[in-house]
């Protein structure tokens, strides 16, 4: 059988005004996809792969336009080189906004379609926090998301999701999709799958894949920062039987919307000068504070430096953040030496609203990585007896060699700030505590404040009192 593999993969908040370009995305084209250890579950005996290209980026703000085209007119390119192929298999996020257009998975879902015909079976992955539409739906056979946040099963889901084409082109037989929208958006960080009641609702996930005529049951958390029409929570369903799909899905919805008052945040949570407070007074390290409305892996600019001037208000000493975008302060650094003292402003290189900061900073590390298409610098400062790493391009800071790298050692200091909402699985473990704070940006916590422009209603939470009853919608290819 005949398979061809790609996609694009990121989250996009329309309250950004920086648009994504091409050079924030890491693109895999051709064979690199099949030697990568993303992709590396790929290869089988049975299949002969075509693996077009696939861009993923760390979330941020709209795709450029022009960006996004280029992208998608390369993958149809490849497409249609690749003819014949027998399923295509789209690895996506779910949450890409482009600029000037809704739904634009639909869109690039749609353009494969229009491609491949209406016979060919069709594959899709995605993020739990991705918005699905009826269009997007109508274009799929199979379907499958993640169920844990932070995502820990990104590869067992594209494993499903794959393995599910895979016997659907073996046995001959064609499985279909079924969706209930739920009209609930709540941030990941309320929803997380670690803590009360998401832990429960997604525990019982795998019980509904075993019921006759189910193949994949998903509960869709969607993406609140996008302020769009498609922006919804909702449950999906790959199955073989129209009623038990219906069934599933609306059982799913249903719990979902049951329990739409019991998230809550699993840390400790408030804004910025309490969680500073706690801070100050824990007698155990490293406190681990996370800035979660500048989150670079929500869709955060990541250049703001509000938690950096609450610790010098405060004359704290012994912090180490990580890190502020701030490519015209690493470049400046890397135009000095080792032990410079340096006075910059740092913070509000890209987002107008954001205030920079004014110190007087000593460098102590530059790091740089040749050969990268994109500028990965980093330059790490001592400021008034804390440690600051700035980076020119926009990324997280959730891995422990992500400090290492650096010559850092997150263990050893007495907090460590992250822009981030939940904590990675790398770091939640070496917190003592964590501490989430409600700071500003263009993903904070403040949603039921969000500016909605054009997302549909009524919607739990901006929206109280409303009834709602789940009902199952089919793809448009699963015929009777």
């Amino acid at each position: 059988m005949r398979i061809a593999v790609g996609g694009i993969h990121t989250e996009c908040s329309t309250y950004s005004p920086v648009l994504m370009q091409p050079e924030d995305f890491f693109v895999m084209r051709g064979d690199d996809l099949i030697t990568s250890e993303y992709f590396s579950f790929l290869p089988r005996p049975e299949v002969i792969l075509f693996p077009l290209l696939h861009a993923r980026a760390v979330p941020g703000g709209p795709v450029a336009r022009a960006t996004y085209e280029s992208f998608k007119a390369e993958f149809i390119d490849r497409l249609k080189a690749a003819l014949p192929v027998d399923g295509v298999y789209l690895a996506m996020h779910g949450a890409i906004n482009v600029e000037g257009m809704d739904d634009a998975e639909g869109d690039w879902i749609s353009a494969v379609r229009d491609v491949v015909g209406p016979d060919l079976p069709m594959a899709a992955s995605y993020d739990l926090h991705g918005n699905v539409s009826q269009r997007i739906i109508d274009q799929l056979d199979i379907f499958a998301g993640y169920r844990t946040a932070p995502h820990i099963d990104v590869r067992e889901t594209m494993m499903r999701t794959y393995s599910m084409l895979v016997e659907c082109l073996t046995s001959g037989e064609g499985p279909g999709v079924a969706w209930a929208p739920v009209p609930v958006l709540l941030p990941g960080e309320r929803t997380s799958t670690e803590d009360q009641p998401a832990a429960r609702l997604y525990d019982v996930l795998a019980n509904y894949d075993k019921a006759d005529g189910v193949l994949d049951a998903n509960l869709m958390v969607g993406y609140v920062w996008a302020d769009e029409p498609r922006a919804t929570a909702c449950a999906v369903v790959t199955g073989t039987n129209k009623p038990a799909a219906a069934k599933a899905a609306e059982a799913i919805a249903q719990s979902y919307w049951d329990a739409r008052d019991d998230f809550r945040f699993g840390p400790a949570t408030g804004p910025l000068a309490d969680m500073m407070a706690l801070a100050e007074s824990s007698v155990t390290k490293p406190v681990i504070l996370a800035d979660s409305g500048d989150n670079p892996t929500g869709g955060g600019v990541g250049d703001r430096a509000d938690v950096l001037g609450e610790l010098l208000k405060r004359g704290f000493t012994g912090a180490l953040l990580a890190g502020i975008t701030d490519a015209p302060n690493v470049q400046k650094c890397f135009k000095a030496e080792i032990g410079a003292t340096l006075k910059l402003k740092i913070g509000g290189s890209l987002d107008p609203s954001s205030r920079p900061v004014e110190v007087t900073a000593r460098l102590l590390t530059l790091d740089d990585q040749p050969g990268s298409l994109q500028d990965e610098r980093q330059a790490v400062l001592e400021i008034n007896g804390n440690t600051v790493v700035l980076a020119a391009r926009r990324r997280p800071y959730h891995n422990i060699a992500d400090f290492t790298r650096l010559g850092l050692d997150p263990q050893s200091a007495r907090l460590v700030v992250v822009k981030s909402g939940y904590l990675s699985p790398e770091l939640a473990p070496i917190a003592a505590p964590n501490l989430m704070a409600l700071t500003n940006g263009v993903v904070n916590q403040d949603i039921e404040r969000l500016p909605n422009l054009r997302r549909a209603g009524p919607a739990y939470p901006f929206d109280k009192d409303f009834a709602f009853t789940p009902t199952a919608r089919f793809s448009a290819r699963w015929k009777d």
